[in-house]
């Protein structure tokens, strides 16, 4: 769940210091590192794929 949080979060253009204070973080580095993903590239694929499909 904190990983989408953060990634949610990231894709929609909040500061990374932001989220780490929200994630309760002192620093950045870990939500760099750890949580910080990109999940828009994986959630416009698979939304490709079922514009495939359902075509």
């Amino acid at each position: 769940m904190r990983h989408s949080f953060v990634s949610l979060l990231s894709d929609s253009g909040v500061p990374l210091e932001d989220i780490a204070r929200l994630v309760g973080h002192s620093g950045t580095a870990v939500t760099e590192a750890v949580y910080r993903k990109q999940i828009r590239p994986v959630l416009l694929g698979g939304a490709e794929v079922m514009d495939r499909i359902f075509s």
